[in-house]
């Protein structure tokens, strides 16, 4: 057995990842291709970069992905740690100045003293039986990784896409259109609300639907899916001009399509923010979601596009506010794929056929950055309890963590396909609470914590060493 782990990626679950190995004393060398070599999703140089949303979601314990941060955060996660000191007001949710976000990690990763960064593509995985990886590569690994990950597991890879959502100028926002507010006031006032009237939306959605999308990039041409079949959109994916794209970031052309009233019911959906000018709800919202600490870049919430970017400055201009809106970013679609990980992981994270080689991120089916995080926490520390030769840590299914761990990892599952945090995965409690669906939750999120608490108390969450 090799005295250090290898991990390819240093994105949010490498990072992660590498953090857990060396708080227990093993020392990790971190493969990681940027800056010699980017994808064209990325932007910057530096470690766990975002590159869709600057929003980690809700930061409410009683919501799934709220536990999941509180779960990671007791136990002393470096992206969580990031997180909170790089945070940026978005009311009940946890968002970033995703410029500090990556450069608080990449300076932690970079200076600790077992930490070994190697700027280099991994092209292939290890022959060597001895040899513990972690392959982090997350939903953009290239080709050459991706076709020796195949070779290796013999399993079909399937393709999908994520959508990123345009960012704007803050100053070219017409604030006089505009008020600043949380629907139902919760949390700090941290949206700017963009008002519809009933008319001023049926422009807007027919405008939407009868716009150009943008061409496929030959990086985004899937090489193994069958673009002839349709896909079954009651799960997580929908087919839609040849692209499979996961439910959680459809493009809102996409979603308009689906009716006139979708996007109403979804991004564009009013209920909750009362307009001071009227003291009604508007027919319809556009939220814009603070992007950095300095307030000058804002984020379209849930306006994921593959449209092109002179219609994006056209459609998204007709909306109250942004009539001059400065694109600092526009939204663009890229590839992302995932593994049969039912068939080939275990709850470690590990390959089954290969218990020294792990498997971490949105590559595994976890879908979000927080997830990807969570997958590798568990991924670190089973990697470096390899290398100190301890048995496989498999964290309870009452925890947010241990349920993510146990779907990706349920060999029931026939038709798998990416998934958020969510208490569904979670085995139902013992005896029926009260308070609805919100005291269910929170009875949830405290057995959680009293499981996560007793494993810190017993030192397997890790002791700095």
């Amino acid at each position: 057995m090799t005295s250090y782990i290898d991990i390819y990626g240093a994105g949010l679950a490498g990072c992660e990842a590498a953090w857990q190995a060396v708080r227990r004393g093993v020392p990790v060398h971190l493969h990681e291709m940027k800056p010699q070599k980017t994808t064209p999703a990325h932007r910057y140089s530096g470690f766990a970069e975002l590159v869709c949303s600057n929003s980690l979601r809700s930061n409410q314990i009683f919501n799934a992905i709220g536990l999941l941060k509180e779960e990671l955060s007791r136990a002393k996660s470096l992206i969580m740690e990031a997180a909170y000191a790089c945070e940026v007001p978005a009311g009940a949710a946890l968002a970033v100045d995703r410029i500090r976000f990556s450069d608080y990690i990449t300076e932690k990763i970079k200076t600790h003293p077992l930490i070994t960064v190697i700027e280099e593509e991994v092209t292939s995985i290890p022959d060597d039986p001895d040899a513990v990886t972690v392959v982090a590569t997350g939903p953009l690994t290239s080709d050459a990784l991706s076709k020796a990950i195949a070779a290796l597991t013999g399993s079909e890879y399937l393709h999908f896409y994520d959508a990123a959502a345009p960012i704007v100028s803050a100053e070219s926002i017409d604030m006089e259109k505009v008020w600043m507010a949380s629907r139902y006031d919760k949390g700090d006032a941290a949206y700017l609300n963009c008002p519809m009237t009933k008319e001023e939306y049926t422009a807007f959605y027919h405008a939407l639907i009868c716009a150009k999308e943008a061409a496929l990039h030959e990086f985004d041409t899937p090489t193994d899916v069958d673009t002839s079949t349709d896909v079954d959109a009651s799960n997580s994916t929908e087919k839609d001009g040849g692209l499979q794209v996961f439910e959680g970031c459809m493009p809102v052309e996409v979603m308009a399509r689906r009716g006139p009233d979708t996007l109403l019911y979804g991004p564009l959906k009013p209920v909750g923010l009362t307009d001071p000018k009227t003291g009604r709800e508007p027919y319809a919202v556009v939220q814009l979601r603070q992007e950095n600490a300095e307030k000058s870049m804002y984020n379209l919430v849930g306006f994921q596009t593959h449209l092109t970017w002179e219609e994006q400055r056209r459609v998204f201009g007709m909306i109250p506010g942004l009539e001059h809106a400065e694109f600092l970013r526009y939204g663009v679609m890229h590839r992302n794929t995932f593994m049969n990980a039912p068939k080939l992981l275990s709850a470690d994270y590990s390959l089954r056929t290969r218990p020294n080689l792990f498997f971490a991120g949105q590559m595994t089916g976890v879908e979000g950055y927080i997830e990807s995080t969570g997958s590798g926490f568990i991924a670190g520390i089973n990697a470096s309890r390899r290398v100190l030769g301890e048995e496989p840590l498999y964290f309870p299914r009452e925890t947010m963590l241990g349920a993510m761990a146990a779907y990706i990892s349920d060999e029931c599952i026939t038709d798998f396909q990416p998934m958020n945090a969510n208490f569904g995965l979670i085995p139902p409690l013992e005896k029926k609470v009260k308070g609805g669906k919100k005291g269910r939750n929170d009875a949830y999120a405290a057995r959680a914590i009293e499981k996560i608490d007793e494993m810190i108390a017993l030192g397997l969450c890790g002791e700095e060493r």
